[in-house]
């Protein structure tokens, strides 16, 4: 099987397994999944969907965000981690998107990356998610994962494994792809022991880097 149609076989199979992905993230708007990403690195998915709704009842938008005290912003994320760095990037990027962009979150990646705290992986995340538009494919710990156990990429930097996804899959399949790899990783093919014997895709899996006796 080549390689552009095992990248097709296994977006088929894992899209009969999640028929309606989403994010894990609880969120109503741009702004607000945004945060969310941001608030979810080094941090589960759980803790920030617990923290966001204090979040946004005390801050309800971006102007309020932009003006609040940033030492009230560290204590109301302080348990998702890093505390300080994202309470001050999520002040600096709502800032800038009411003096730089009329207040409205920015609808390219050039303009997403230029936010403070906002890498590719949460533009792609923003907008893939919120506006359905895809410019690539968001990367993280599970998508890189995966995508190198599958053998879909021999890359181990997300930037090079973001292009070879890219050139395997469409463009209207890059939002979904990453949010298959993202519960599957999760759910099956977990980084320590993941569950082979019951995986959907074990007979397409060159398994690299597993362990044998994976359970």
């Amino acid at each position: 099987m080549k390689k552009k149609e095992k990248a097709l076989e296994i977006h088929a199979r894992l899209e009969r397994r999640y028929p309606e992905p989403e994010p894990a993230l609880d969120w109503t708007d741009a702004w607000q999944l945004l945060v969310a990403t941001v608030l979810a690195a080094q941090c589960t998915d759980e803790r920030v969907n617990k923290v966001t709704p204090h979040l946004f009842e005390r801050w309800p938008d971006i102007p309020s965000v932009a003006r609040a005290d940033v030492a009230e912003l560290e204590e109301a994320v302080r348990s998702t981690g890093f505390f300080r760095n994202k309470a001050k990037n999520l002040k600096a990027a709502a800032t800038r998107i009411v003096e730089e962009y009329d207040g409205k979150v920015p609808r390219t990646m050039a303009d997403l990356i230029t936010l403070p705290g906002v890498a590719r992986k949460t533009a792609n995340i923003v907008l893939s998610n919120a506006f359905d538009i895809h410019e690539g494919v968001a990367v993280d710990t599970h998508v890189k994962r995966l995508s190198y156990r599958l053998g879909l990429t021999t890359h181990t930097d997300p930037v090079r494994i973001e292009k070879d996804l890219m050139q395997l899959y469409p463009n209207k399949m890059w939002g979904e792809i990453n949010h298959f790899l993202v519960y599957f990783g999760r759910e099956v093919c977990n980084a320590r022991k993941p569950k082979c014997p019951i995986c959907e895709l074990s007979d397409i899996c060159p398994k690299k880097g597993v362990e044998q006796g994976a359970t």
